[in-house]
């Protein structure tokens, strides 16, 4: 379960199976839901510190979130229990890619923000640069991943039922299925949500937030989380901004009070202002990956 929401794991499906369908025979799921928690503790009644009169804080205690009925003390116990477990999947993950010299990409945003545009566009301006594949995250439907199958490049969708974000353990089991090509680049589609998904590993290089100029400048202040925990900014849908009351330069401040050194890209996946720049960047991480692949083979070949 994510204890920021509560949702539940164990219903994840991989292109409509359930990921239990695509076990070997012998083999058993090791990441199940957790059992519904049992506390003689009451929600405890929220915090509302003097600088902020007239609000109420279910975020200030020490799980920095709230469950009705059970206590902060078992929350932090739940949260630790799952993400330990989500992270040893990831590391599986991360070396899996590392050392085939995979650069994978964790796309994360809001619903709308225009995730999927973006990809399709990143797809076709890359070409044959390199062989590209996608993991496509969505509670239910698989338009997405239609609509990346029509630029021919690999895709699995992932569907995650009532669950808010994929988390390493589904998308280990999507990458043992689609056909990775060695010093390639694996983007990931996560769910839309700003919140969820900024907690969970899935063994990428980088999380890539993507705001769009039409969701408002306050977002970084609001999901701080997600902000901080990514590695690149793209500001989304620039081509509006003449109809837009929007601040780009006080959306960018915002980001950098969360995360001081977060590089921003203002684009319009759309019109294709600003793509060089992404396109540039990721460039640049498949090179970084490519040293770090041959370095990491260096190594085993001298202890070899």
């Amino acid at each position: 379960m994510c204890t920021t929401c509560g949702c539940s794991v164990g219903q994840a499906r991989v292109n409509g199976k359930s990921i239990a369908a695509h076990l070997t025979t012998g083999q058993s799921l090791k990441y199940r839901p957790l059992e519904q928690a049992h506390t003689t503790h009451s929600h405890s009644t929220p915090a509302n510190p003097d600088q902020t009169p007239g609000t109420l804080h279910f975020g200030t205690g020490l799980a920095a979130a709230h469950a009705p009925g059970i206590s902060q003390s078992r929350m932090v116990k739940i949260e630790r229990d799952i993400l330990a477990k989500n992270n040893q999947y990831a590391d599986k993950n991360r070396h899996y890619l590392t050392e085939r010299g995979i650069f994978t990409l964790n796309l994360v945003s809001s619903p709308g923000s225009g995730k999927t545009t973006l990809l399709v566009k990143t797809i076709q301006m890359l070409g044959e640069k390199l062989p590209i594949a996608v993991i496509e995250g969505d509670q239910q439907t698989d338009y997405d991943a239609a609509r990346i199958r029509a630029t021919e490049v690999p895709v699995i969708q992932i569907n995650t039922g009532k669950g808010c974000h994929l988390d390493a353990h589904m998308v280990g089991h999507a990458i043992q299925q689609l056909p990775l090509q060695n010093d390639s680049l694996l983007f990931i589609e996560n769910v839309g949500n700003l919140v969820c998904p900024s907690g969970f590993d899935l063994g990428e290089a980088h999380k890539v937030v993507i705001l769009s100029v039409t969701e408002g400048e306050d977002k970084p202040l609001k999901y701080p989380d997600m902000f901080h925990a990514a590695d690149l900014m793209l500001l989304n849908k620039c081509d509006l901004l003449p109809h837009l009351n929007f601040d780009v330069n006080l959306t960018i401040d915002y980001a950098h009070r969360i995360n001081p050194t977060l590089p921003v890209i203002q684009l319009s996946a759309t019109h294709g202002s600003g793509m060089l720049a992404w396109i540039d960047w990721i460039a640049a991480g498949c090179r970084q990956t490519a040293i770090t692949k041959q370095s990491a083979h260096s190594i085993d070949s001298t202890l070899g």
